[in-house]
């Protein structure tokens, strides 16, 4: 006879119960009252018409029907929970969640990732711009892409990116009435700042010999995508950072006025917690990465 499938949570007041034979441990266990407990298992047995347990005032003992019951019940729930690892599993390996910083996400990593899933199809790719560092540990995230020198010991970062910074305007600015043919130029041209950064302009201007800068008419900006798209439509000159200004150098939609370069202390990393770095879709991903960043380099 088929007497229908129970309440769950009494299946399980009843599985730890009998599991540790005690409802106060299993009460602990499940994050309830013994009260509770007690009362789902009686609940229980109620349903099914039987005993299930004998009660003394120390202990639980099972009933022959109690014991066949709870070893039936301790293999259906190992056969959920081998089910839910494999659905954990199966998302794993077919998404992927990754933070980057907004600007490096929009000028150097969303323009690339058709290729990711060419050759990838079965892995969406899920991006976030989450306006801080990652806490791996509360935080639905598999991946990011960090900015910094590379020094976060609980976890593991892969150099992906360095960066230089060295001024960029729009070809119309440079070729245009007010003249752009050394640094010094500069002091008669807008200048687009993003504050916040380790190499900044005093930086370049700096190595480039200007001193006393008079920053007053500069142009500011919180995000260098901004400043990016501000010296594309010819507003001033951007302090372009390599991975944010390249495809615009090679489209011809910015140029590079000056040679010099300064190398930044601060890149991009792939930083992940080392236990992570088994799951495929992640290595799938950071090999992929890796050959964007240096195609020279076998992945």
């Amino acid at each position: 006879m088929n007497t229908g499938l129970p309440p769950l949570n009494w299946l399980r007041a009843f599985e730890a119960a009998a599991r540790r034979r005690s409802l106060s441990r299993a009460a602990e266990e499940l994050r309830v009252t013994p009260s509770a407990v007690s009362q789902h298992v009686k609940a229980l047995e109620a349903r099914l018409g039987i005993a299930l347990f004998r009660r003394t005032r120390q202990r639980l003992f099972l009933t022959d029907a109690g014991q066949a019951y709870q070893s039936r019940l301790q293999q259906a729930f190992e056969l959920i929970g081998e089910g839910t690892d494999e659905v954990v599993k199966f998302k794993e390996a077919t998404s992927l969640t990754v933070r980057a910083p907004s600007s490096f996400a929009t000028q150097w990593l969303v323009p690339r990732l058709d290729r990711f899933h060419a050759l990838h199809p079965a892995i969406d790719i899920r991006l976030t711009a989450l306006g801080r560092e990652v806490d791996f540990r509360r935080d639905d995230i598999d991946l990011e892409i960090r900015y910094g020198l590379g020094d976060w010991p609980s976890l593991k970062a892969a150099l992906l990116v360095r960066e230089d910074v060295f001024p960029v305007c729009s070809p119309s600015l440079l070729g245009g009435n007010i003249p752009l043919a050394a640094p010094a130029d500069l002091t008669k041209h807008t200048l687009l700042d993003v504050p916040g950064y380790e190499a900044d302009w005093e930086t370049w201007l700096n190595a480039a010999g200007i001193s006393n800068y008079d920053h007053r008419h500069d142009v500011h900006f919180d995000q260098s995508v901004m400043a990016v798209r501000a010296a594309v439509s010819g507003l001033g000159i951007a302090l372009g950072r390599t991975p944010l200004v390249a495809d615009e150098i090679a489209t011809g939609r910015l140029v590079a006025p000056f040679t010099l370069k300064v190398p930044s202390a601060s890149a991009y990393y792939v930083v992940h917690p080392p236990a992570f770095g088994d799951r495929a879709n992640i290595a799938a991903f950071c090999a992929w990465l890796f050959t964007e960043a240096d195609p020279t380099v076998p992945a």
